[in-house]
């Protein structure tokens, strides 16, 4: 296995058992990360988003968390993976099942850039119920979402460092 692909495999088997340090690890300190809800520069933030989730999958949904992650592949500049998560959303409680499908750029054998995609409508429905059903689509619950999740991450880091 290409020493790439290993890094993208010990970091979902890191992101399986919620362990955020050892995610963060894998990023270098100028990464940077993006996808539907976050786009987030420098490993600190990068670090404080992992943190932060598997801080709040553990206190609230650890017994219906799952990950499964497959298709891992990679050569010296980028790799690719598909991964799947089980959670409750703390937010409201409601259970997701995402489906990701992420790209990421390396230098010196760490992340450099991380871009998961997924379908922002399907998991605000999944998420947010009604709400998320009628208004999942439309880039102002987009921005809501985008603008909440920052806050949040915003507070954690101000707090929990």
């Amino acid at each position: 296995m290409h020493p790439n692909a290993q890094l993208i495999d010990t970091f979902y088997r890191a992101f399986v058992r919620l362990d955020a340090d050892a995610m963060a690890a894998c990023y270098a300190e100028n990464a940077c990360f993006d996808d539907p809800v976050f786009t987030l520069d420098g490993s600190n933030e990068i670090s404080g988003m992992w943190h932060m989730l598997c801080d709040a999958i553990t206190a609230n949904g650890r017994d219906v968390w799952q990950l499964q992650f497959r298709d891992v592949s990679a050569d010296d500049r980028g790799g690719r993976a598909h991964w799947e998560a089980h959670y409750r959303f703390s937010a409201t409680g409601r259970m997701v099942h995402n489906i990701i499908d992420a790209e990421f750029r390396f230098t010196d054998g760490l992340i450099v850039e991380h871009h998961d995609r997924f379908g922002l409508w399907r998991w605000s429905r999944q998420a947010l119920g009604p709400a998320g059903v009628l208004l999942g689509w439309t880039p102002m619950l987009r921005g809501k979402v985008r603008a909440q999740a920052r806050s949040n991450l915003d507070r954690y880091l101000l707090t929990s460092r």
